[in-house]
């Protein structure tokens, strides 16, 4: 039986990619889930998520033995924590799944060991886990490796960015740092830069934040044309012909696990001084409600103009185009809140990246294109695109599929 070389806590959208990345590689990985199905079907070699790619990488690495999954983990050399990091009550950050798959693992640190944290996290988590660490296993402080790694890659091209992509990898202190990138420069090609853990916790939070602020002025100049009778999809492609403009395109606000979570990270611990950030996070939450409110208005006109119920698409549940990926997303909010409001309309709620939802009833695409009195597109999936749409139908188009 070959020695285990990483324990990877968290078998999601990054840990698993990640662990078969490092299982090509040649080492072999123990993947740990507090999700039974999900490590039953791991050690099929299958997989329960969509992402290019993977299910062949995961299935060769079970294949040949080099990645296995469990609920426990295992004694290694080497911890990845890649766990959620949601938030609680008034936007506060929740790091209570890094803590719990810390004390998992803390049983069996030996010295020499590597822990590094990718999950996304607030400023000071690194150094909240060594001391959590050191407090149950004083024997081993000055002994093991800490640091933190956030990962950084898009949903749909994650096997590909996890190799090519730079990393930022910061110890929490100078010995930390060398094994950490010593870890890494085995599995990533991209280059590795140093810093320490309180600057790697910063900069994932630093990036996505600043991705937020971007996207909240494209969709606070899609609330200002809507008033002003301007196309805001021409106007935005207009002013980026200047050579120092770059404006982003608007949607129905932001979504995922990263952008629309991590500046609450900067916002909880420094309110008076994130001031942009947090009015970034207001204009992209009152997005989705305006959204919402259009479609409520349309459904109201057609009711006085035709004089009976529309059928009415609501297009999209994923937080951006060509994934199955729901989390955080500001057309499954929209698809909520307009349902809410229901009174006897004919829905077609679509999301063609998933078969199966546990609330809604989903409808194919084709059929929502063909029956649909108002079509509100949600979300800018392929397979939207070049669509014929009857003349008749009203289009509320957020996200810009006709543009």
């Amino acid at each position: 039986m070959l020695k285990i070389d990483v324990v990877m806590m968290g078998l999601g959208y990054i840990g698993l990619p990640t662990a078969a990345l490092i299982a090509k590689n040649g080492s072999k990985v123990h993947g740990v889930d507090v999700n039974q199905q999900v490590v039953d079907t791991i050690n099929k070699g299958q997989i329960h998520i969509v992402e290019p790619s993977l299910k062949e990488e995961v299935s060769i690495a079970v294949s040949k033995g080099l990645l296995s999954a469990s609920t426990q983990p295992v004694q290694a050399d080497a911890y990845l924590i890649v766990v959620p990091t949601p938030f609680k009550g008034k936007n506060e950050p929740d790091i209570s799944f890094v803590e719990a798959a810390t004390k998992a693992i803390v049983p069996l640190l030996k010295e020499g060991d590597l822990y590094i944290i990718e999950s996304t996290s607030p400023i000071g988590t690194t150094d909240k886990m060594q001391k959590l660490i050191f407090s149950q296993r004083p024997e081993l402080i000055g002994k093991l490796h800490i640091a933190y790694c956030p990962e950084r890659v898009l949903p749909g091209n994650v096997m590909f960015e996890l190799v090519h992509n730079d990393r930022v990898i910061g110890g929490v202190d100078q010995k930390s740092t060398e094994k950490a990138v010593e870890f890494y420069r085995k599995y990533v090609k991209g280059e590795l830069h140093k810093t320490n853990a309180r600057t790697a916790e910063m900069c994932k939070l630093v990036e996505n934040s600043s991705r937020d602020v971007q996207i909240a002025f494209a969709n606070e100049l899609s609330l200002i044309c809507d008033k002003a009778d301007i196309n805001v999809w021409e106007l935005i492609a207009l002013a980026n012909k200047h050579p120092r403009v770059n404006i982003l395109n608007p949607g129905c606000g932001v979504g995922g696990h990263c952008i629309a979570v991590d500046p609450y990270f900067i916002v909880s611990d420094y309110p008076m001084e994130s001031k942009i950030i947090g009015t970034a996070r207001e204009i992209n939450n009152y997005k989705s409600f305006w959204c919402a409110e259009k479609i409520q208005n349309a459904k109201l006109e057609f009711e006085l103009e035709h004089g009976r119920k529309p059928r009415i698409a609501l297009m999209g549940l994923a937080f951006k185009p060509d994934i199955d990926d729901l989390r955080e997303s500001p057309a499954k909010y929209i698809v909520q809140k307009v349902l809410q409001n229901a009174n006897d309309e004919e829905y077609y709620i679509v999301e063609p990246n998933i078969k199966v939802h546990k609330v809604f009833k989903l409808t194919d695409h084709k059929k929502a294109f063909k029956n649909a009195d108002i079509l509100a597109f949600l979300v800018a999936h392929k397979e939207f695109k070049n669509q014929e749409i009857p003349e008749h139908v009203k289009v509320l188009d957020f996200c810009g599929v006709l543009n």
